[in-house]
């Protein structure tokens, strides 16, 4: 099992999940698209050569964004992954992926 966390514009989060979601992210027992999401604010300037979706090169944005959580099975984690980066309307958005372990794997 994997950790997937991501962070999304407003504007995009819900697209962004019901997409991973539709892949079988977000699974977990007896349940399915569950995530954990808080908002914030995403800072980022673009440097030359950048496409930024918002803001211009040089200038400092601002924009409100989620930080959105979400297991994946190990089988659907490298799928979800290509899914968010297709999706995602940034050039380069910014994601992380966690190896979980079960209780019985630890010491």
């Amino acid at each position: 099992m994997y950790k997937l966390c991501f962070y999304a514009p407003a504007s995009h989060v819900e697209a962004i999940k019901h997409a991973l979601f539709e892949l079988g992210a977000g699974r977990f027992g007896d349940y399915d698209r569950c995530c954990w999401q808080t908002l914030g604010q995403g800072q980022f300037r673009p440097l030359s050569g950048s496409e930024p979706y918002l803001g211009a090169i040089d200038r400092l944005e601002t924009v409100a964004e989620y930080k959105v959580e979400m297991v994946c099975a190990d089988q659907v984690v490298k799928a979800a992954v290509q899914t968010l980066l297709a999706s995602h309307p940034y050039q380069q958005p910014a994601y992380a992926v966690y190896k979980m372990l079960n209780l019985e794997d630890l010491p």
